[in-house]
């Protein structure tokens, strides 16, 4: 397992925001609009040069929400969020936009929780000092009247900490309004100490976040959400199909241009190999039943809900550990594709 996750380069922070406002009512799915609002500051505090890219995928934003058509009244027009472009490109950088479940109406004092997740060559802490804490801390104070509208999060809330993972601790990195200089995240720290190894007995797998796989077998096609309301047989995801996910998203850890998930299925050696193939035949790893059903309207993703299997066999468990922390399938930038078991 240790061959397997050594390529993987991943920065974790955990984000602390508190409320400084009487009342403030977060998005929908806080996710896409924090990787609007924050790509569009980091897009004007950037030289022009570097901000270009950034300029881009801002644009491509402004275009899918003009591409929704005008409100027809003021309520409909707060409840808008912008249309999540086909790929995970909304930032030109790999990242995970992961926001806590919680409530969406705060008071004074009351903190939001969320994780982002800098992965590949973008795991870099002097880009997140230097780039992406800046543009968090402008959020907070902004008067920009496209943010303005009331109880909005925008200009309504301040830093209270910033932590990055160290295997299962959180270390400070920022706190009380100041911040460590001398703390260096590292591309490596994630994993310290975690054994991806867990004597409890799991059946349920629970996504957190909505999902989409997107190739799956014997699927003709992806039908969109207005197509139909129920998930096909083929489409509600097996062990070995979330296994072919994680799969593919190692290939973002790979070095070369043209990586495949076989490429990533190599990092295994031949035991490891043979081992998940015999757990994946066990009977406990066959579905029995599911709850997926469609994710609230203004949310991406494809399905959300639990499965429930007999008993999913423990040689798996340290690669689905590994898959609910990276998030897998399509539009993990905003966070989709992360589960829990139970």
């Amino acid at each position: 397992m240790w061959d397997f996750i050594s390529p993987v380069s991943l920065i974790r922070y955990l984000i602390v925001w508190r409320v400084n406002s009487i009342f403030v009512q977060l998005p929908r799915y806080l996710p896409t609009e924090l990787s609007r609002v924050l790509g569009t500051l980091i897009a004007q505090r950037l030289p022009t040069e570097q901000a270009r890219e950034w300029r881009k995928k801002v644009e491509t934003w402004d275009a899918a929400t003009a591409s929704q058509g005008k409100p027809e009244n003021k309520k409909a027009k707060e409840q808008m969020i912008p249309a999540l472009p086909h790929d995970d490109g909304a930032w030109p950088i790999e990242a995970v936009l992961f926001a806590y479940p919680g409530k969406r109406a705060l008071g004074q004092g009351e903190v939001i929780l969320w994780e982002l997740k800098l992965l590949g060559n973008s795991a870099d802490h002097g880009m997140f000092l230097e780039v992406i804490l800046p543009a968090m801390e402008e959020a907070g104070s902004t008067s920009d009247p496209r943010w303005q509208r009331p109880f909005n999060l925008w200009g309504r809330f301040d830093i209270q900490a910033v932590y990055a993972a160290r295997g299962a601790r959180w270390e400070p990195v920022a706190s009380g309004g100041q911040l460590n200089l001398d703390y260096r995240a590292t591309p490596a720290q994630w994993a310290k100490g975690l054994t991806f190894a867990s004597e409890r007995q799991f059946q349920q797998l629970t996504w957190i976040t909505p999902f989409d796989l997107d190739k799956m077998p014997d699927t003709p096609g992806k039908p969109s959400h207005t197509s139909r309301k129920h998930i096909r047989s083929s489409e509600v995801p097996t062990l070995q199909s979330i296994l072919d996910a994680l799969m593919e998203r190692m290939t973002l850890f790979l070095p070369g241009k043209h990586r495949v998930a076989k490429d990533a299925w190599a990092l295994l050696n031949p035991d490891d190999q043979t081992a998940l193939f015999v757990a994946l035949q066990q009977e406990g790893a066959r579905l029995q039943r599911h709850s997926l059903e469609l994710p609230p309207r203004d949310w991406p993703g494809r399905w959300i809900g639990a499965q429930i299997f007999s008993i999913i066999p423990a040689t798996l468990l340290p690669y689905l550990e590994l898959a609910s922390i990276l998030h897998i399938g399509r539009q993990t930038h905003v966070g989709c594709g992360t589960f829990m078991l139970e």
